[in-house]
């Protein structure tokens, strides 16, 4: 699954859904910049079996609108337990994020990058992007406080070759699960779940038979040597983050993104000569943590 092309597709349009925001409405959580700033998160895939670890190194900068942003680069990788030194184009990249509610996230240039580093840039994109649409809504300040947005709006990766259909759908259940005025610290939920009527394209009976408890809301069909793997279900994305209520920063943060599918082997393009059904199951879970 290309996460990133998602993103691209859910942000553009909540950014049109919430509208504009002043600086005076940004609430509780607004991000208090101050340039030259220096931040350093380190990051882990702590998914069975595999994962990574890896450093995010920020410093606070203004663009040339004046708007302040946070420019990372990347370094210190570690792939199932071995030390792995980045190229020398991915330690060259510069990852541009901001919490600024007027600034929309956007998807960097990943083709100036190794693909190893690619899990790592969208899972920091995904931590920022969520805690910008608390901002953007201007609707959270309290512990309980709850926003349902129904997006639905399929987004696509299918690049046409490899992939031939790959898109998933989703809502956001956004709330506010504690605010601590004593340690100055609040945490936030953000799920990213099926919605009640998604919009993914799913051509064929078999595709349409819900293979979880909700309707399916991904597919994912890969074209191999004449042949389709064809694979259909259930995505959620649950993300929680510990917000400072001082500067607003991400000062902890976790993704549990699960994938409930079948797959088939197919022989032909319209998915209709098809073995039996096997199920498959991905499962990523990412920490995020701030030195302090």
């Amino acid at each position: 699954m290309n996460r990133f092309a998602v993103l691209s597709v859910l942000l553009s349009a909540t950014a049109l859904v919430f509208g504009q925001q002043t600086r005076a409405d940004r609430g509780p959580f607004a991000r208090q910049y101050h340039e030259d700033d220096t931040l350093t998160y380190r990051m882990k895939d702590i998914s069975e079996g595999h994962g990574y670890e890896i450093q995010a190194t920020g410093v606070i900068k203004k663009d040339r609108n004046g708007n302040y942003i946070e420019e990372y680069v990347w370094s210190d990788l570690v792939m199932d337990g071995t030390p792995r030194p980045l190229s020398s184009r991915s330690a060259q990249f510069r990852q541009v994020l901001s919490l600024d509610p007027n600034h929309v996230p956007s998807i960097p240039d990943l083709t100036q990058v190794d693909r190893v580093l690619i899990g790592p840039i969208t899972d920091l994109l995904t931590f920022y992007s969520d805690l910008w649409l608390v901002l953007r809504s201007g609707k959270l300040a309290h512990s309980g406080d709850h926003l349902y947005q129904e997006h639905g709006t399929a987004a696509s990766w299918a690049d046409g070759k490899y992939v031939v259909l790959g898109e998933d759908s989703i809502d956001f259940d956004i709330s506010i699960k504690e605010v601590n005025e004593l340690t100055r610290a609040a945490r936030l939920q953000i799920r990213h779940l099926p919605p009640k009527q998604p919009q993914v394209k799913l051509p064929v009976a078999w595709m349409r038979q819900p293979v979880a408890d909700t309707p399916n809301n991904w597919v994912n069909v890969t074209k191999i040597a004449g042949t389709y793997k064809a694979a259909v279900g259930k995505e959620t994305f649950d993300v929680e983050l510990d917000v400072s209520l001082i500067d607003g920063k991400i000062v902890f943060g976790t993704i549990e993104n699960l994938v409930t599918a079948e797959e088939r082997d197919c022989e032909d393009a319209a998915f209709t000569k098809c073995g039996n059904a096997r199920p498959r199951r991905i499962f990523r879970q990412i920490e995020i943590t701030l030195d302090q």
